[in-house]
């Protein structure tokens, strides 16, 4: 998003965390709300085109939102929503990317109430590395032939009883509602929003075997000093690391890896 769009998200954002932090409002049930106004507006494009349109003045847009929706979810939904369309949009579909972005956040601040945020993190990292060392599975998840009953009972199969509940419904909601985005894109995007719960940022470490919970912490606590904020650590093992770990922080790649290093030297002699 850009322009006018990123400035209404962020605002919406405000909204949120506002409603979310009176302890008379559920969460979750905000999430599933939020989720299906989301679901209305992707299929409905006249009614977005409504609701976007600068030329249309902000209280009828807010009028409308309040006939289509007042009778049909809580207040606290509704009264998000027509802040919302309230709201000056740069195209419209940037209004429904942002009801499904606080549709999710919605639910990672339920996990975060419950004291479960961290698990939740944790389970979409592995849930995302099962996916990739799994094409059959993938295939299954993302088949635009399959109803979305029975990606729904797959992803229920997978995670259900094993998972917190907040993970498998957003991971649900990924998989029944994609929005033209890959299963990958999907889930790095909801790991970066569970970290964002607590101004952590994500590194996704790569071992040879798995760390210790004192390496773990020493690790944590080097990258926290190294970028200025708190770390969320998704570890992954990977035999052919021979030595030390591979950390990636976004776009950035921290490589002490002994394989990389041998790399590096037959590349040098070569040269």
């Amino acid at each position: 998003m850009n322009g006018a769009s990123r400035e209404a998200l962020a605002a919406a954002r405000e909204r949120l965390d506002a409603l979310t932090d009176s302890t008379s409002v559920d969460a979750a049930q905000l999430a599933d709300e939020l989720a299906a106004v989301t679901a209305l507006l992707d299929r409905e494009a006249g009614l977005r085109r409504v609701l976007t349109d600068p030329a249309q003045p902000a209280e009828a847009k807010a009028e409308l939102v309040q006939r289509l929706i007042g009778g049909q979810v809580s207040g606290p939904t509704a009264d998000l929503v027509t802040g919302l369309a309230r709201s000056r949009w740069s195209q419209p579909r940037d209004l429904v990317d942002a009801l499904e972005e606080l549709a999710d956040i919605a639910d990672l601040t339920a996990a975060e109430k419950l004291g479960t945020l961290d698990d939740v993190e944790d389970e979409l990292f592995r849930f995302g590395r099962i996916v990739a060392s799994d094409p059959a599975l993938r295939a299954a998840l993302t088949d635009r032939s399959a109803s979305t009953a029975a990606k729904a009972e797959l992803v229920h199969r997978l995670l259900g009883g094993r998972a917190k509940p907040v993970t498998e419904r957003l991971v649900t909601r990924l998989v029944t509602a994609p929005r033209g985005r890959s299963l990958e894109a999907g889930l790095e995007s909801l790991s970066k929003l569970a970290a964002e719960r607590r101004d952590r940022l994500v590194a996704t470490v790569t071992s040879a075997v798995p760390l210790s919970e004192a390496q773990k912490r020493r690790l944590g606590d080097a990258l926290a000093k190294l970028y200025g904020r708190r770390m969320h650590l998704n570890l992954d093992v990977d035999p052919e690391v021979i030595g030390g770990i591979r950390v990636q922080v976004g776009d950035e790649v921290i490589n002490g890896s002994l394989a990389d290093r041998l790399d590096d030297a037959a590349r040098r002699m070569a040269s």
